[in-house]
């Protein structure tokens, strides 16, 4: 088994791949002590996926095959690092698309077994609850708000591999909502900057949109509703106008902020009696954290709930290798790794004892 000696080297330098949707990402990352973003590099696909207002997965994958490698060798340029400097390989398993997550990670196994370096098989949405302990020296346990594209749950984080799912969406993600709603107003991909930007110039108390689940106890989320209101009020007054766009646009937003506010200040509760004497944290992470009216509401449900509230830079919200890399830190600081023979997975929740809402199949459980 090839590992790292952590009791020998308390400073790790990973390098961090990240291909599991529709940005290509490599960076280096050094920790756990004096932590340091060596480099970060993302690139995007959004050019490619236009014309169709949504990621085609394989359209994607074959994007990742062709520039990963020199996005890799310019997080290594940009870090000042050659391979001796490399502690260990960082790459996202899963969950994502496939065909792209298959890239990077079969790619990041090319690399260890070559140089020689430990590989570190990373979930995803782990990269993410983990961040606010790269860019904030966020100590456990804290409540995390996960909200994405495909995901939009809250979790109770305790430590590296020990979280708890208190709530999830039982139908459409978050951000998969904004990017229905653009889709269905004429919006250009992608659908959560322009909802976001047409919301700017709307009135959000025009049309009286539901608030789906609120009346109901626990966690749990529903989106799909809120889609279905508004597309029933875009038919009512077809052909609509710009303003009436905006207006719906403003009307959406304002629910899905409301939605999540209310969910945060029952799940702050909840920490408070899980954990009486923590401070409470809320940690809000993923895409959809980038939303400006969405973060606005969540810092005031935690104010009110006298909270702390921890949000990552914006380019760190949204899918990068830092994260990963990071990730692969922490858990390299656990003790050995060994997961070669780690094959990649569409879908990994983080917390699989809770079993899914949405049933599960072949490909495993629909988190």
């Amino acid at each position: 088994m090839t590992f790292v000696n952590t009791n020998e080297k308390k400073r790790l330098t990973v390098l961090g791949i990240e291909t599991s949707c529709d940005e290509t990402a490599a960076a280096v990352v050094s920790g756990p002590d004096g932590k340091t973003i060596r480099s970060n590099i993302i690139r995007s696909q959004i050019e490619a996926h236009l014309a169709f207002g949504g990621v085609v997965p394989e359209i994607a994958a074959r994007a990742h095959i062709e520039v990963l490698d020199d996005i890799i060798s310019q997080a290594l340029r940009d870090a000042e690092c050659d391979w001796e400097d490399i502690d260990a390989i960082a790459a996202t398993a899963g969950p994502g698309l496939i065909g792209g997550v298959i890239v990077g990670f079969m790619t990041a196994k090319a690399i260890a077994m070559a140089a020689g370096k430990p590989l570190v098989a990373v979930n995803h949405l782990e990269g993410h609850a983990l961040t606010a302990r790269l860019t904030d020296d966020l100590d456990f346990p804290f409540l995390l708000l996960l909200v994405s594209g495909g995901h939009s749950q809250f979790l109770l984080v305790r430590g590296v591999g020990d979280y708890e799912r208190l709530g999830t969406t039982i139908d459409d993600a978050v951000g998969e909502a904004f990017d229905k709603t653009a889709k269905l107003l004429g919006l250009p991909y992608p659908g959560g900057p322009a909802v976001e930007q047409m919301a700017g110039r709307g009135d959000a108390g025009r049309f009286a949109l539901p608030r789906p689940l609120l009346d109901r106890p626990g966690l749990d989320m529903s989106f799909a509703g809120l889609k279905t209101a508004l597309r029933t009020q875009a038919k009512k007054l077809e052909p609509i106008d710009e303003q009436t766009v905006c207006d719906l646009c403003a009307g959406f937003q304002s629910a899905v902020a409301n939605v999540l506010a209310a969910r945060t200040s029952r799940a702050l509760d909840m920490f408070a009696d899980r954990f009486p004497d923590q401070p409470k944290t809320l940690v809000v992470a993923g895409g959809v954290a980038a939303n400006g009216e969405i973060r606005k509401s969540l810092l005031q449900a935690c104010e009110a709930a006298g909270a702390r509230f921890v949000a990552p830079p914006m380019k760190l919200c949204t899918d990068n290798a830092a994260m990963i890399a990071w990730a692969g830190i922490e858990r390299l600081a656990m003790g050995p790794v060994d997961h070669m023979d780690m094959p990649p997975r569409p879908r990994w929740p983080l917390d699989e004892t809770s079993g899914s809402v949405l049933g599960s199949g072949k490909k495993g459980a629909k988190v």
